[in-house]
């Protein structure tokens, strides 16, 4: 606005000096002769400065008016001042369409927005193996499903296992490849198709995966190049073999192998169904798997242990034995064969009758094993069979 009024101000002031310039550009002749201004005297007011001025006082008043005209015109608003964000306790809407909150309880219609501190950032695909520093506590199943990969993929590419879960300690250092597979050193005379039949997986799978760096336009592979193998498998070493099932007799009705000496065990009980062994029905350790064929459940050192189901003891002895430590077998009569390892005592002898949920012994860490716990396999004619499709 002040630029308006200088502009009607400059505007006039230059219109009456053009109009005096005029003047005095006329002949001086024609003029009367005046008098010269008595001191005092009053100064004749021009009439051009005098219409110019009030132009500019009309042209301010005017444009004040339209101002305060515009601002009155407009509703009056008020910003409400920042609040804290709040669960608010509106009952949100059906149907996910916005949750608006009470004007009399705020002033104002509001839309609720979930707080949140963190920003999701979304996991990346991992195309190399990462190292991963063994705690105490740790067992494979927790470890491989830290990572979302099965418990045998790190039993393949971590030679320093042996094939065997309970071989893992505290601050050893594995290796955890990206995916479920296995790596394969190429050698001369290799291809595509004949890797991928002997570790039972895909061509295309080892040529299209990132972390192989394989040229697609001229997919070939040097010899001596660690190449990863997704989906690949390859047989682990089955460690229960190295403790052999025992069976009441010689009658090859359980399919299982005599004992020397143990021929006079034959008859007892006969098992009808299966309850767990420990108290607690869950799983502390390893699962059942390709590189663990049993579970191990959840036990304190000195905890009770219980048969799982009535029949005769094969075997109940102490020692090593192969990484299971003391350990109790039970020949149930109808095929089935339960064993119970890493115990800190034995309750029972060779040849023993027990019901189902008699107490045999204790559990404990004796062995190979790294935390005390309660192993437990089922054996079906001599093969592992997962504890989980027979216990109730």
């Amino acid at each position: 606005m002040k630029k308006n009024v200088g502009k009607f101000q400059s505007f006039f002031t230059a219109l009456g000096e053009r109009i005096k310039r005029k003047r005095k550009s006329a002949s001086a002749v024609s003029e009367p002769v005046t008098a010269p201004r008595a001191p005092g005297a009053k100064r004749n007011l021009d009439r051009f400065t005098a219409i110019s001025w009030i132009a500019t006082l009309f042209v301010v008043v005017a444009l004040l008016g339209a101002t305060i005209l515009y601002k009155s015109s407009r509703p009056t608003t008020y910003a409400p001042a920042p609040q804290p964000t709040e669960t608010s306790s509106v009952t949100p809407p059906q149907g996910g369409a916005p949750a608006f909150g009470s004007e009399k309880e705020s002033g104002s219609a509001f839309i609720l927005r979930k707080l949140q501190l963190k920003t999701n950032i979304p996991a990346r695909p991992r195309y190399q193996s990462v190292v991963y520093r063994v705690s105490r506590g740790d067992a494979m199943f927790s470890i491989a499903d830290k990572f979302k990969i099965k418990t045998e993929s790190i039993l393949y590419v971590n030679a320093q296992l042996g094939d065997n879960p309970h071989n893992l300690n505290p601050g050893m250092e594995l290796s955890v490849p990206p995916a479920d597979g296995l790596y394969y050193e190429w050698k001369d005379g290799d291809t595509f198709e004949t890797v991928a039949e002997k570790f039972n997986a895909q061509a295309d799978g080892m040529i299209v995966f990132p972390g192989n760096d394989i040229d697609l336009t001229n997919p070939k592979v040097e010899p001596g190049k660690l190449v990863f193998i997704p989906g690949g498998s390859r047989e682990l070493r089955n460690w229960t073999q190295d403790l052999k099932t025992m069976g009441r007799s010689n009658n090859g009705s359980t399919g299982t192998s005599d004992f020397s000496g143990n021929a006079a065990c034959g008859g007892g009980l006969v098992g009808s169904g299966f309850g767990w062994p420990a108290d607690a029905h869950s799983v502390s350790g390893n699962g059942y798997g390709p590189g663990h064929l049993g579970i191990d459940i959840t036990a304190d050192v000195g905890a009770n242990v219980y048969a799982a189901s009535a029949g005769v003891v094969t075997m109940a002895q102490g020692g090593w034995n192969y990484g299971y430590g003391n350990v109790v077998q039970i020949d149930h009569g109808n095929g089935y064969v339960t064993v119970y390892a890493h115990l800190s005592a034995i309750n029972v002898s060779v040849c023993q009758s027990v019901g189902q949920g008699a107490l045999i012994g204790a559990s404990g860490n004796t062995g190979n094993s790294q935390g005390a716990h309660l192993h437990f396999e089922v054996r079906y004619g001599g093969t592992n069979i997962n504890p989980y499709e027979i216990v109730q």
